[in-house]
């Protein structure tokens, strides 16, 4: 298999996919109140052009894949698009991001199909809580979503918790517990000003420094090999049967190590989550163009992918927000 990378010389071998821009919960930092304009349901690309891309990208080196949102459970006969792509040669993983909510329904069905593990978003423990982050009354669905998953050999299952000074900060030490008694593998995420979300506030951010010391009242975190497809550093408490991961993309320099593009639901591939730039792959798909043609655009996303974000020059996506781009 050939070796795509950047002009920074960074492997590339990620590509996120978004199935879709719907959602059945409106989380505070990713969607306002009354949700988004929808894309047409003509406009995203079919289950067929998702292959396209994939197997473009495969030939190309990318082996890993991770299917995103809106949320993709939403999605009609997601196992079946799972399915397509683990035939793809090359391609030697195939994970899934989601919100947990319809989770208990499919995970069986979704490991039978080819899907080796499961991200679950989830921000807080207490039902009221969770109710005032996500605006709807799941947190039961989720916390069965993560069971199911664990239960089908979804592993490891990963709970990813945005961390918001002042909205869910108190509950840091119950997560970071929960892989000490439990053995959840749970990572914390800086909250992020991707796109405007009416509602989101600058002063939520918290540092993952600051995330850690928290987190040191309950012992000494110690460094844990864990492998990934992304930035996350991991470490172990004591006694732990679980992990605890930490994602910086804003007080931390990850981009060095970024291996990753993003395909959105109707078909625009990004080269960074934090830039606005995209490139159009639909039309070529719809003119059914050879593979050669999508390799190259492909490519061309490859080449110009910016060395890191400038977030901390101000400078920051609008054009989207997270809930269009899958994270």
């Amino acid at each position: 298999m050939t070796v795509l990378s950047d002009s920074f010389q960074r492997p590339i071998n990620y590509l996120r996919i978004s199935v879709t821009d719907r959602c059945n919960l409106r989380c505070i930092y990713c969607m306002p109140p009354e949700g988004v304009h929808l894309i047409p349901r003509g406009e995203i690309l079919s289950y067929e052009e998702i292959y396209l891309v994939a197997q473009a990208a495969a030939e190309l080196g990318i082996n890993k894949l991770r299917l995103t949102g809106g949320e993709p459970l939403v999605r009609d006969s997601l196992p079946d698009l799972i399915q397509m792509l683990a035939k793809i040669e090359n391609v030697d993983d195939i994970s899934l991001t989601t919100n947990g909510v319809l989770l208990s329904k499919y995970a069986a069905t979704l490991k039978k199909a080819g899907l080796k593990r499961v991200n679950i978003s989830l921000d807080s423990l207490q039902p009221d809580r969770f109710q005032q982050i996500t605006r709807r009354d799941r947190l039961k669905e989720v916390l069965s979503g993560i069971e199911a998953a664990k239960e089908a050999g979804l592993n490891p299952v990963k709970i990813n918790m945005v961390v918001m000074r002042g909205i869910n900060d108190d509950e840091i030490l119950q997560f970071a517990s929960k892989t000490i008694a439990e053995g959840w593998h749970v990572r914390f995420i800086e909250f992020m000003p991707v796109g405007n979300v009416a509602g989101a506030k600058e002063e939520w951010f918290m540092p993952i420094s600051e995330i850690k010391s928290r987190i040191e009242l309950l012992g000494r975190l110690e460094p844990y090999p864990l492998d990934g497809n992304g930035p996350a550093k991991y470490f172990r408490l004591p006694k732990a049967k679980g992990t605890i991961g930490f994602i910086g993309p804003v007080s931390e320099h990850i981009c060095f190590k970024c291996n990753r593009l993003r395909l959105t639901a109707e078909g625009k591939l990004r080269p960074c989550l934090l830039s606005d730039r995209e490139i159009d792959l639909r039309e070529q798909l719809r003119r059914r163009d050879s593979t050669e043609e999508i390799k190259s655009l492909i490519k061309q996303a490859v080449a110009s992918k910016p060395g890191g974000h400038k977030l901390k020059s101000g400078v920051r996506p609008t054009k989207r927000i997270m809930a269009q781009i899958g994270g």
